[in-house]
């Protein structure tokens, strides 16, 4: 696959999703670089900010098949994995597959659900497999889970392990559409007469699959690797940090880097590539020490400071 039709997939991919998302252009892209890296993506933000309808809208417009899980106090992890009927006719156990068996899985309000049924994700975002019964069963390729939780609901919620959040590629927000924004979002609900939105398909799974093999033949410079080493170093001796981010952190920050410059047409690394998803690459990694936490520091600022202080390096 040339450079150039990568960079016009995603963004033909971006522009589709744009007909049912009203700007929140960075966020569309940060989701499309975790696709590219065939990553998860922790959306933390409120209600109503159509996180659940962006899922749906990649898995249109890139051709996948879309599952959705609303994450509730009662949900059993074979809810979400399936598990082995028996067939009353054949006398035999079928495997009835549960909604993880889809290229992307939206797993709404995933605090919801206790820490048993969360574990049921961890083989599958890390191995892209599920063990039923002692038997392994691989999930489509692509797979990427899409999970969303509410920072502001504490009550009949269960925190995430850090384990698993490591798992995310990438945490970000959607946040609030501006004016403007707010009433094109009125105005394109008007013309529709109805709520549910219809996009096309502008790409494939397979088609997704090349886009992400493209990527492992794109070269990262020597200084670029120590680079992005020295920043994920730099977390772990940080005076406001209690755990920085382990050598996943370091290979979350490599993919994300190479992805975004496959998406602005480059077959090279930039620093800047790096500065720009350091934070959504990085943040949820950490664990900060309990003074700054109480005075509310966020890790978000901790990087961005760490981002000024490491030395940028000169790349021909």
């Amino acid at each position: 696959m040339q450079a150039e039709e990568l960079q016009r997939t995603c963004n033909a991919i971006m522009d589709e999703v744009g007909k049912a998302i009203v700007g929140k252009r960075q966020v569309l892209e940060r989701v499309m670089l975790a696709m590219l890296c065939n990553g998860h993506v922790l959306f933390e933000d409120y209600p109503g900010l159509a996180k659940t309808m962006m899922a749906n809208c990649y898995a249109m417009a890139a051709g996948c098949s879309f599952k959705r899980v609303q994450f509730t106090p009662d949900l059993l992890p074979a809810d979400i994995t399936g598990s082995y009927i028996m067939n009353r006719k054949s006398g035999e156990f079928e495997m009835r597959k549960g909604p993880i068996f889809a290229n992307i899985l939206l797993a709404d309000e995933i605090n919801r659900a206790p820490p048993k049924t969360q574990s049921a994700l961890l083989e599958a975002m890390q191995e892209r497999q599920v063990t039923l019964e002692g038997e392994t069963q691989s999930l489509p390729n692509p797979f990427i889970v899409l999970a969303t939780q509410n920072p502001i609901e504490y009550e009949g919620t269960y925190p995430l392990p850090e384990a698993q959040i490591d798992r995310f590629l990438i945490r970000t927000a959607v946040g609030y559409p501006s004016m403007e924004e707010e009433r094109e979002i009125l105005r394109r609900r008007r013309e529709r007469g109805h709520e549910k939105v219809e996009l096309g398909a502008v790409c494939s799974p397979d088609k997704l699959l090349e886009m992400q093999r493209h990527l492992e033949a794109l070269h990262v410079n020597d200084d670029i690797e120590q680079y992005i080493v020295s920043i994920v170093d730099a977390t772990r001796k940080h005076s406001q940090v209690q755990v920085g981010s382990s050598p996943r952190g370091s290979l979350a920050l490599m993919r994300l880097s190479t992805a975004r410059s496959a998406l602005f047409g480059r077959d090279y690394v930039l620093p800047d590539d790096v500065k720009a998803v350091a934070v959504p690459a990085l943040s949820h990694r950490l664990i900060l020490a309990a003074d700054p936490w109480i005075r509310g520091v966020r890790p978000e600022t901790v990087i961005e400071s760490i981002l000024k202080t490491v030395p940028v390096p000169k790349v021909d």
